[in-house]
């Protein structure tokens, strides 16, 4: 993959500070993302619940990528406990852009359809990625990922433009 030597692992609850802080580093890098340098919207305590939670969910994931002790990227699959819905997976990676081109995104993606082939309950995997962000595009087309609409202004730049996005999905059999 890469120079650097990354473990991919399940986030635990004592991850909660780094990823809050590395989530911040993210959100500041780029655009392509909902989340900008203000991080996710949750305290540590929070997200540490929410993490201690998604270890005993069988249709949640969180995983961090690591570069030694430091957090270079997480992925997780979000799902209802609704059983109408509890099937579908919303797939999210993030990484620190020094990071990016080295095939970490490549081997989350490897690590979530593994697990979501796994896990037994997730049949779809579904995702937004917005049209101007080709390299996630061409990722998710690489792992079977189909287009199945485009959202017109669904997101706003920082320069108070408008930009369209892919919905995708793809079913696990």
């Amino acid at each position: 993959m890469t120079d650097v030597d990354v473990i991919i692992r399940p986030t635990q609850p004592n991850d909660a500070a780094q990823l809050l802080q590395v989530m911040k580093e993210i959100g500041s890098q780029t655009d392509f993302l909902i989340m900008d340098e203000k991080g996710l919207s949750l305290t540590k305590e929070q997200l540490a619940r929410k993490l201690a939670a998604f270890l005993e969910s069988p249709n949640n994931l969180s995983l961090v990528a690591l570069a030694g002790e430091k957090i270079i990227g997480a992925a997780s699959v979000m799902a209802e406990e609704n059983p109408r819905i509890a099937h579908i997976g919303e797939v999210g990676i993030s990484i620190l852009k020094e990071f990016w081109g080295m095939g970490l995104g490549a081997a989350m993606m490897e690590e979530i359809i593994w697990w979501a082939e796994d896990s037994g309950i997730i049949r779809r995997l579904e995702l937004t990625v917005q049209t101007r962000n080709q390299r996630a595009y061409h990722l998710y087309q690489k792992y079977g990922f189909v287009v199945e609409g485009k959202l017109q202004r669904s997101f706003l730049t920082p320069q108070n433009e408008f930009v369209s996005a892919y919905l995708m999905a793809r079913l696990i059999d």
